[in-house]
């Protein structure tokens, strides 16, 4: 079992950062790819980027690709997400996720049934 507890949501204005960490325990943090969804109002859960059990590895969805940054720390045992250049799109519940895949299927990583273990979420929302 691995338990997951997002932080650092908000609200900030349009073009501001923000960082989302994410803290793992339990089991082995490096035995899990890492990744982040988002669920904004009336949508369903979105990739949003993940990273490798190594942290050498890393994948975006196109609408955050140049303005997010996932990274992990496996001494710390967290998880991060650097938003940079918010837009109001960007607004929803962000959802740390860790997968114990260890397949080859092509980019199984944005589909949610693909991970095992789901933080809480915390909230981001960007105004205009």
């Amino acid at each position: 079992q691995v338990q997951l507890v997002e932080s650092g949501g908000g609200l900030v204005q349009a073009g501001d950062s923000l960082r989302l960490s994410c803290a793992a325990s339990g089991r082995t943090f490096s035995s899990y790819a890492m990744g982040w969804f988002r669920q904004g109002p009336g949508t369903g859960r979105e990739f949003v980027a993940r990273i490798s059990r190594s942290g050498g590895s890393t994948d975006y969805a196109d609408s955050v690709k140049g303005r997010f940054t996932i990274s992990r720390d496996s001494a710390k045992n967290t998880v991060y997400l650097q938003m940079n250049s918010l837009k109001v799109d960007d607004t929803a519940v962000y959802y740390c996720t860790a997968a114990s895949y260890s397949g080859t299927r092509s980019r199984w990583y944005v589909l949610p049934d693909s991970y095992d273990f789901w933080g809480q979420g915390t909230q981001v929302t960007v105004s205009s």
